[in-house]
């Protein structure tokens, strides 16, 4: 789908063991398979179902979506900073499409 676009926001820096707050939110229309078109068309389910994160290749966050969640879903976490890195942030569609964006944080 070429309208999704994953965004985060992840702090530049960080202290050592700092507990630090990540936002995200990807742009995705999270259609339930519910709704009808202007011609009467059921329009396809097409939800984001899964979501992860990854800081140094180790799990941070794992969330399973529900068709229930509203356009554009907007996850935040907080997480503690041991050492300087790279998250990665991954979102999985219906379709099989898989949207991801990475982020690194210093520790200072």
């Amino acid at each position: 789908m070429d309208n999704v676009k994953p965004r985060v926001r992840v702090p530049k820096t960080a202290k050592k063991d700092e507990v630090i707050t990540i936002k995200t939110l990807i742009s995705h229309p999270m259609e339930s398979g519910q709704r009808k078109d202007k011609d009467g068309k059921l329009i396809p389910r097409e939800i984001i179902n899964h979501f992860t994160a990854t800081f140094n290749g180790k799990p941070v966050v794992d969330v399973a979506l529900e068709p229930a969640i509203s356009t554009n879903p907007y996850i935040e976490f907080d997480v503690k900073i041991p050492e300087s890195g790279e998250f990665v942030f991954t979102w999985q569609d219906d379709d099989g499409s898989t949207y991801e964006d990475k982020q690194s944080i210093e520790v200072a």
